[in-house]
């Protein structure tokens, strides 16, 4: 497969969003598109859609789209189910119509055999058999199963009908039924936005081994980096092409720019020096001839371009604490929450002066609860929570919910600090990308992102020493994110986050608190670290508990041992993968003989054999990868 756009455009009137799109897709490539917000990222993926968009940039290539045969692209719409009186199951499954039917017909060939003992019939029956295998009609329940679970629905949400989920349901089942009819090129504009981590590691998992393209357009750098081979980024209008993950990118693109940089000043130096010289000698006789060879010399040069600078525009602050607070900022003691039933009981937590706490977990697990309920905008069911000696909080809400849309930017942030001159005022703003006549707009005007920053603007002019943060990064570019990650990891006050990004969790946490099945638990350790004992965790969960300690010492102690035990497990594994293939084999010959094949029964029987034999199969090749990923992770 292959998908190529040379020298394209695309502008919207007397504006040019890109002006040289040089674009390939091939094979089972992953490729990234990443930019500042605005850029035009989402807008170069719906023009390989729809390609009426492009028009001939100004490259010297000829312009031209190639599609090597007729590519299903998917590509996440706005959401627009045809049916919403059919359950979440029914409108997933018309994904495997083909399967379906293919089931159906089997099942009405089934019947007929009752009666009719022909070979006709028992050849026919054996074609369409081997039609539903080839088309995994084994696997596809536990395929769409798995996704359904792992984006956090439960087995009574598959029969909900369509009208009874919320938006951000309604695009997670479109999502699913988007990942599931496996198009050859799977466009994903920020799919990790309001996806929590579990179901982020699955999709990492399910997109990495996905048989076909994926185009991605994320700001989240971990996900970025576990997935892709190639990177465009879109930067002053142009694209530019890399080979590698999203760490190889950022390398790549500092030494490109240091080398032309370096090779455009030594030519510069080379161009004042030939010039200098010509100046100096070309009005004498004797050196007028040696004066115009310089001169030619420059006019010869292959002139290397200035490279352009980083656009690494971003918002700023001198943030400084108000006072500071005690040692003990937070205690909380059995504290229950929720609305109106409990999510989470018992939660029993300490945080000190100066740490940075991460709240993780899956989606509707009650980590946005809880710090509403720490903030007091929810009032706790039960227990106690107590703040230290001169604790102030500054609250960051995702909904943005604690900006007035009615108001211009400038008279919402004023108004908060009465105080503060127009130009003080003005100045503030300016720091965080508010300037000119953009301090007018209407907060109901601005982006995203631009909501998220003068929010934060407001919060860090209040000078708290708590910061409570709810998803501070949603509708942040890289840049942003990186520019808040710098101001936090220097904040000497007490930070308190929620987040999905794993990268950012990493670079800031210095402690984690897990929320997971209504249980909650804490870990004195960074992302890194709680990684780590997380993975033991599961490892060790099937132990009983009186084996715990001996388990870990041959973990720690035996490394070679466990590797052994490991490979002994493999080898065993594969054997009977080989010997279940084998019995599958021979079944599949005893179908061919004519008393078999005659005979309705004994062919139903045989078959309902090989399916269980399938399924076998795959339950030894799960536990292969799971062993195989075991054997990677010891390293030795």
């Amino acid at each position: 497969m292959n998908y190529r756009i040379t020298n394209g455009a695309i502008t919207y009137g007397a504006d040019t969003i890109l002006e040289e799109i040089n674009f390939e897709i091939k094979g089972t490539q992953k490729i990234a598109i990443v930019g500042r917000n605005g850029s035009g990222k989402s807008t170069l993926l719906k023009s390989i859609i729809n390609n009426d968009m492009l028009s001939e940039g100004i490259g010297t290539e000829k312009f031209n789209i190639y599609k090597e045969g007729n590519p299903q692209i998917g590509y996440l719409k706005q959401i627009d189910f045809e049916d919403d009186s059919l359950t979440m199951l029914e409108e997933i499954l018309k994904v495997y119509k083909t399967i379906t039917d293919l089931e159906n017909k089997i099942a009405e060939l089934v019947v007929k055999m009752q009666t009719d003992k022909s070979e006709q019939m028992a050849q026919e029956y054996l074609r369409l058999q081997e039609r539903y295998e080839l088309l995994d009609g084994y696997t596809y329940k536990k395929e769409y199963e798995t996704a359904i679970n792992k984006f956090g629905f439960s087995k009574e949400d598959k029969s909900k009908k369509l009208s009874e989920f919320s938006g951000g349901q309604r695009t997670k089942i479109a999502f699913i039924k988007l990942l599931l009819s496996k198009p050859d090129i799977l466009l994903l504009d920020e799919p990790t936005n309001h996806l929590d981590i579990t179901t982020i590691e699955w999709l990492e998992g399910y997109l990495k081994n996905y048989s076909k393209a994926v185009v991605i357009v994320s700001h989240d750098r971990m996900f970025l980096n576990k997935i892709v081979n190639k990177v465009y980024e879109i930067e002053y209008g142009a694209i530019t092409e890399y080979t590698g993950n999203y760490d190889f990118f950022e390398k790549q693109k500092r030494v490109n720019y240091e080398k032309q940089l370096k090779d455009y000043e030594y030519q510069q130096k080379e161009i004042k020096r030939l010039t200098d010289i010509a100046d100096r000698f070309r009005y004498k006789p004797t050196k007028a001839k040696m004066a115009l060879s310089k001169l030619k010399q420059v006019e010869r040069m292959v002139k290397v371009e200035e490279p352009n600078k980083y656009d690494t525009k971003t918002f700023k602050t001198g943030f400084k604490l108000e006072k500071e607070s005690g040692t003990n900022v937070v205690t909380i003691e059995r504290l229950e929450i929720g609305y109106s039933d409990k999510i989470i009981e018992d939660i029993t937590l300490k945080i000190y002066k100066g740490q940075k706490l991460a709240i993780i977990g899956s989606n509707g697990t009650g980590k946005s609860t809880l710090l509403k309920t720490i903030v007091g905008k929810i009032k706790q069911i039960g227990g106690e929570i107590e703040f230290g000696h001169n604790v102030k909080i500054g609250y960051f809400d995702q909904q943005i919910a604690q900006l007035n849309l009615d108001k211009t930017v400038f008279d919402e942030f004023k108004d908060e600090f009465p105080q503060l001159t127009v130009t003080e005022a003005r100045n503030n703003l300016a720091s965080f990308m508010f300037v000119g006549e953009d301090v007018f707009k209407q907060v109901n005007m601005l982006s995203g992102g631009e909501k998220v920053r003068l929010q934060l603007c407001k919060i860090l002019k209040s000078g708290p020493n708590l910061l409570i943060l709810d998803e501070p990064t949603n509708h942040m570019d890289i840049i942003g994110k990186e520019t808040l990650e710098n101001l936090l990891k220097e904040y000497e006050g007490t930070l308190i986050f929620v987040s999905h990004d794993r990268y950012f969790v990493n670079k800031i946490a210095d402690s984690i608190f897990v929320i997971e099945n209504g249980k909650s638990k804490f870990y004195n350790c960074n992302y890194e670290e709680y990684l780590r004992k997380r993975n033991l965790e599961e490892e060790l969960h099937p132990i009983k508990l009186e084996k715990i300690e001996v388990a870990k010492k041959q973990l720690n102690h035996s490394p070679l041992k466990e590797k052994s035990k490991l490979e002994k497990r493999t080898a065993k594994v594969e054997d009977l993968i080989s010997q279940k293939e084998k019995i599958i084999k021979d079944l599949q010959n005893e179908l061919t003989k004519e008393e078999i094949y005659t005979d309705y029964i004994k062919v139903k029987e045989i078959q309902d054999n090989i399916n269980i034999i399938n399924f076998e199969i795959e339950s030894y090749m799960q536990e292969w990868e799971e062993l195989q990923q075991k054997l990677n992770d010891l390293d030795i």
